[in-house]
């Protein structure tokens, strides 16, 4: 659910690059490089959950990437770099209403132990926060510029900007 809260959140965090002449290049040079593909899932969550109604959301473009920088001593990945173009399109289910979002940020996790990560965000990435369980109210947001997230092992998401703004999208497709 994690992965679905953020670019679905899974969020998908995204680091930006300079665009390949093609994406076969593209593609070749980001595995030469390490790079693997780190496809989002499409995702529903009721009403009241996010928006007062319900949502869909599913990938249109999805050209993420990650790349491992560090394991934890169990080999259980640690530290992980995200890129690539993510435009997630966001969907009122009770009246088709969508919004096109550009997720295409870039960001480094750290995957803790207990559970909780530590996202370092440039550039856009989707948030989902539940009722009582972020520093920004209930909603599903496009947060942008540079900031970092602390997820808490119990899901809490604290977002601090240090340069940027949110863009509320239950407002974009209600």
């Amino acid at each position: 659910m994690r992965r679905t809260t953020l670019a679905t959140l899974t969020l998908a965090a995204v680091l930006l690059g300079t665009q390949p002449a093609s994406a076969e290049t593209a593609t070749e040079t980001e595995t030469a490089k390490g790079w693997e593909p780190a496809p989002s899932a499409p995702w529903d969550v009721g009403a009241g959950v996010r928006c007062d109604f319900p949502v869909h959301g599913e990938p249109v473009v999805d050209e993420v990437v990650r790349r491992v920088l560090s394991t934890h001593p169990d080999g259980s990945v640690r530290r992980v770099a995200y890129k690539g173009d993510l435009v997630v399109r966001v969907t009122n289910t009770e009246t088709g209403a969508s919004y096109d979002a550009d997720a295409s940020g870039s960001a480094v996790v750290e995957y803790r132990p207990d559970g909780s990560q530590h996202w370092a965000v440039h550039g856009p990435v989707l948030v989902g926060v539940g009722q009582d369980q972020g520093s920004l109210p209930r909603g599903l947001y496009l947060v942008d510029g540079v900031y970092t997230m602390e997820i808490s092992p119990a899901g809490y998401k604290s977002v601090r900007l240090l340069h940027g703004a949110t863009d509320a999208l239950c407002d974009r497709i209600d």
